[in-house]
């Protein structure tokens, strides 16, 4: 019955899970932060960014320039770390970036600089609540109220339009990701090894959407009105290549998908199709 055993039908019904446990479990799992936002002033519009040695940072404090971070407010009363990576002084497009689990901005930083040059866009992100210098702790209804701020933070700060944002969710961060863009309508949509609901990774068999169920982005994905990419590994180890593959046949505006063959859940960057297929969906797909 709807794909769970009977032993596990009985489990689901005689004490069912927290919605918010299911997350937690299946979610959240902040690192320890991996750089600092110092206001450069007392009145705290201008922040000093910097690195420690986890972050990884490859690149010179020149290349640091380029991005600017700052905190803004969400609904739900948490401040939220943002940035803004100035990849293109010619890019038409500003990447909204949802990264994925157990990693903060500083971790992130040296790879959006290397992603927007590469493919022309400018990035700006943001650390879900709970994560890196944002306050507050992690949960659906956060990440949620995240996106939202940051996407305001984008469309206000710095004055983009709403069709020249391209939303990207990494594994997570398809979750917020596909929230929003079931409500706004972008430039485009790229959802990176995306997952169903939480309960379909937890229970694999489940066909259907429970009531205690988080994350049922399999729900929302009819309702995104902008072209979508979806990207997946076909041997991912954490969320399996039957989710990229649901989203993608539940999506209106899907574009031709990336499948990576033999690429897991944390690789998918390093082949090179992965390149191939983003340069092409923004300046060729998305141009026409």
């Amino acid at each position: 019955m709807n794909g769970l055993s009977f032993g596990e039908l009985c489990c689901l019904f005689c004490c069912p899970p927290f919605p918010g446990r299911i997350a937690a479990k299946l979610a959240f799992l902040p690192p320890d932060p991996t750089y600092n936002l110092t206001p450069i002033d007392e009145s705290k519009a201008k922040y000093l960014l910097s690195f420690n040695e986890r972050a990884e940072w490859p690149y010179s404090e020149r290349e640091k320039e380029n991005v600017e971070g700052f905190f803004t407010r969400t609904s739900r009363g948490n401040k939220l770390s943002c940035i803004y990576v100035r990849c293109s002084s010619n890019a038409k497009y500003t990447v909204l970036f949802s990264h994925g689990n157990a990693v903060d901005l500083g971790q992130m930083s040296s790879f959006y600089l290397g992603l927007g040059l590469r493919i022309n866009c400018n990035i700006f992100s943001y650390d879900y609540s709970g994560y890196g210098m944002s306050t507050g702790k992690p949960s659906e209804k956060n990440l949620y109220a995240d996106i939202d701020a940051a996407w305001h933070s984008l469309r206000t700060r710095f004055g983009v339009s709403p069709e020249n944002i391209i939303l990207y969710g990494q594994s997570i961060g398809t979750v917020p990701t596909v929230d929003l863009a079931a409500r706004y309508e972008v430039g485009a949509v790229i959802l990176h090894s995306p997952l169903m609901s939480g309960m379909r990774v937890a229970f694999p068999n489940t066909k259907r959407t429970w009531f205690f169920d988080v994350f049922p982005s399999i729900d929302k994905v009819s309702k995104i009105g902008s072209p979508v990419l979806v990207i997946h590994g076909t041997e991912d180890e954490v969320i399996d290549f039957s989710h990229g593959l649901s989203i993608y046949e539940k999506c209106p505006k899907a574009v031709e998908p990336l499948w990576v063959e033999g690429a897991g859940h944390n690789d998918v960057e390093l082949y090179n199709q992965y390149l191939d297929r983003l340069k092409k969906f923004i300046s060729v797909e998305l141009n026409n």
